[in-house]
């Protein structure tokens, strides 16, 4: 109803508003201003004022009014098939808007990391797509940060901070922390470090930044803090990579606990310093920043909560 409201005030002064054809078949079906005001939820000063101005527009009575009864005139009856079209119309817009909400349906765009798609997402979105046989489901796994308005997105799950943009909104998920991994064949052969300082004598499978240059690893345990990049002969910047690059025995990598506790519990990697963590991380659901959201980005989100929130996390 607003957009048709929005469409019609711009074509000039003395265009039509369909709120007022709206008020005047509600007026004429019901044959009183009280109870058409009633169901409208309007005072019916403001349906008499309103109605009064339709005439004034339209340059012709609508309805012939005395204290005991009113009758629409020849214009009036003419008009009042339209409005009741009008009516319709709006009725038809409500109802789909209901259905949409009960059955969320259309496609749906989302943005989010290879990582978190393969390796902690894809159950849940294939019972996502199942619940929601409406919803054509469209991932792009790039590690560009997509542009969501330009590129129509419909959400975006983003790890680390946001920046600030005012016609976007986020949900806050989960808080993820991270650890040193390293597959037990490995630490047999080299030894497990007892402190950070003897990460030096180790081989590291180190993540890089957008730079191009491989992130330093921040530790911390306490009030200590150690910051450090060790050596190490492969850079990637795919947090799952280094995981299965550690797991194969190429040395110690930074992860995600979250990636790296299905291993963990199959003995194929091990904690390494596990009293020292990394920073943690804030993972968001992005969405353009509307009052009203899409019930298929509402039950996605929904999804998402419920997928991460069984994860381990800092928060």
């Amino acid at each position: 109803m607003d957009m048709i409201v929005v469409m019609m005030e711009q074509s000039g002064p003395g265009a039509l508003d369909p709120n007022d054809l709206l008020i005047f078949a509600s007026v004429a079906d019901l044959g009183s201003f009280s109870r058409a005001a009633e169901k409208m939820g309007l005072p019916k000063s403001t349906v008499s004022r309103r109605l009064a101005a339709l005439e004034q527009r339209l340059g012709e009575r609508l309805l012939l009014r005395t204290t005991r009864r009113q009758t629409l005139t020849e214009f009036g009856r003419e008009l009042l098939d339209h409005a009741r079209q009008v009516a319709l119309e709006v009725e038809a817009v409500a109802a789909l808007s209901e259905r949409r909400q009960a059955a969320p349906s259309g496609r749906l765009r989302v943005s989010m990391p290879s990582d978190f798609a393969n390796l902690v997402l894809a159950e849940p979105m294939a019972a996502f797509v199942a619940m929601h046989p409406g919803i054509q489901l469209e991932l792009d796994l790039s590690a560009r940060r997509v542009d969501l308005l330009g590129e129509g997105f419909d959400l975006a799950l983003r790890i680390g901070a946001l920046s600030d943009d005012g016609l976007l909104a986020a949900r806050r998920l989960t808080v993820l922390s991270s650890g040193l991994y390293a597959s037990p064949q490995y630490l047999a052969e080299f030894g497990p470090p007892a402190t950070p300082e003897d990460l030096a004598r180790h081989s590291a499978v180190r993540l890089l930044a957008g730079h191009g240059e491989p992130l330093p690893w921040t530790l911390s345990c306490g009030e200590q803090q150690w910051q450090g990049l060790p050596p190490g002969r492969i850079n990637a910047n795919a947090p799952e990579l280094l995981m299965r690059l550690a797991r194969a025995g190429a040395g110690i990598a930074a992860v995600p606990d979250h990636i790296a506790q299905p291993d963990v519990h199959q003995g194929l990697l091990r904690r390494v310093l596990p009293d020292w963590c990394l920073p943690t991380v804030t993972v968001s659901a992005v969405f353009p920043g509307r009052k009203l959201m899409p019930a298929k980005t509402r039950a996605f989100i929904e999804m998402l909560q419920a997928a991460l929130g069984g994860m381990p996390s800092a928060a």
